[in-house]
């Protein structure tokens, strides 16, 4: 290693113009500007990145708040520009190029791969802990950026020395610190899809389907959902709160839309973690149609989290335990052999079927002829989201 980094005039030198190291570093780069500019594209046009159906974990980590920074700037942007200017830079480090400029293109590289190392780890840590997903094209882009960093790291020191080369990467990871601070302080309430339809959509009775509020508000949205999605879970946790804010006048009916194309065919594929999708839907509604009463507390049991853990998706066994231990085994077994059941749910499909130009993502948020997908911070979120996008008077 020291002999390769060594020339004869300054001690510092390559043996030859494109050692292994610098096609790995070179191709490396290559890969993550690839793969930064197809995420950035996906940002701006939309659409389904490949091998991603609208259920699938990447497609939740795309439309997450945390794609962008304060809603605006695109996290595969600054990707893009990070991996291109490392491209570059790979282009000045080799023994025809000055060995001043060779050290700033190295001291270069160090500051941004400790800046893609950081963010490589704070986005492996926001997608495992707080969106509950992964996406295989942004952690592809991450072991990307954290191999570089191990590589650069590796040069520089025999060229820069330990202290320099650490204090560079710090800088990186102090601007990858910088960009996780961004994301926690400036994030505005995220409505990531919305559209409006021609003419107004039908209407659910709300006397004769689950709802959370009263079916006498006057104002009545729907919310198409799915018991197994975490970007659900948390506008569910806000419906309460928000009824109350509007001392009543609001309420929502709740439409499971499966993320599963046994019951939703404008899902085009399985996703394992929707795999019981169709069941707990239907375990649900027939909750409601055995003991409407005692919905409201299954509901809530469904998207309540363990005391001192992370919510996680029920299971099937565990979500039928409960419905038999609200409504006796007599009941349920009668409710979930209602044909209302497989009724509503083929209902509540067709309206995620004619808002599926927003993306087949949940959840959704219906009124009149507008709907959107939120992604509420907390109930002041919710109701600005319900104003501004769907013209829902303020309370």
């Amino acid at each position: 290693m020291d002999r390769t980094l060594v020339d004869s005039e300054e001690s510092t030198g390559f043996r030859s113009n494109w050692p292994w190291w610098r096609w790995v570093l070179t191709s490396f780069s290559a890969l993550g500007l690839a793969l930064s500019l197809y995420l950035g594209w996906h940002h701006l046009v939309g659409g389904t990145v490949i091998g991603c159906s609208g259920a699938s974990p990447c497609e939740q980590v795309l439309s997450s708040r945390w794609s962008a920074v304060g809603g605006v700037v695109p996290v595969s942007a600054l990707a893009t520009g990070t991996y291109l200017a490392m491209l570059v830079a790979s282009f000045f480090i080799g023994p025809a190029t000055a060995a001043p400029d060779r050290r700033l293109a190295l001291g270069a590289m160090l500051v941004l791969v400790g800046a893609a190392a950081g963010s490589a780890a704070w986005f492996m840590f926001v997608q495992k802990w707080m969106i509950g997903a992964l996406c295989p094209y942004c952690m592809a882009t991450h072991v990307t950026g954290v191999l570089l960093a191990v590589l650069v790291v590796w040069l520089a020191r025999s060229v820069m020395g330990s202290i320099r080369t650490a204090g560079l990467a710090m800088i990186g990871l102090f601007l990858a610190g910088i960009l996780a601070a961004c994301q926690l302080g400036f994030t505005p309430a995220s409505v990531y899809r919305g559209g409006q339809s021609e003419a107004k959509f039908d209407t659910i009775d709300p006397h004769a389907a689950p709802l959370v509020g009263s079916p006498d508000a006057p104002y009545i949205v729907t919310l198409l959902f799915d018991y197994k999605c975490p970007h659900c879970q948390k506008t569910h946790a806000l419906l309460d709160e928000v009824i109350r804010r509007y001392d009543g006048k609001l309420a929502f009916v709740l439409c499971p839309a499966p993320l599963n194309p046994q019951c939703n065919p404008y899902i085009s594929r399985k996703v394992e973690e929707f795999k019981d999708s169709c069941e707990l839907a239907k375990v649900g509604l027939a909750v409601w149609t055995a003991n409407r009463e005692e919905f409201a507390a299954f509901d809530s049991w469904m998207f309540s989290p363990e005391p001192g853990r992370l919510w996680h998706p029920r299971t099937l066994d565990a979500a039928r335990a409960k419905a038999v231990e609200l409504v006796g085994q007599a009941k349920f077994n009668a409710a979930r052999a209602d044909p209302w059941v497989d009724r509503y749910l083929q209902t509540s499909v067709q309206l995620f079927g004619d808002t599926s130009k927003g993306g087949n993502v949940v959840p959704k948020i219906v009124f009149g002829s507008h709907w959107v997908t939120p992604e509420p911070n907390d109930a002041n979120d919710l109701i600005s989201i319900l104003h501004e996008s769907l013209s829902v008077p303020r309370p």
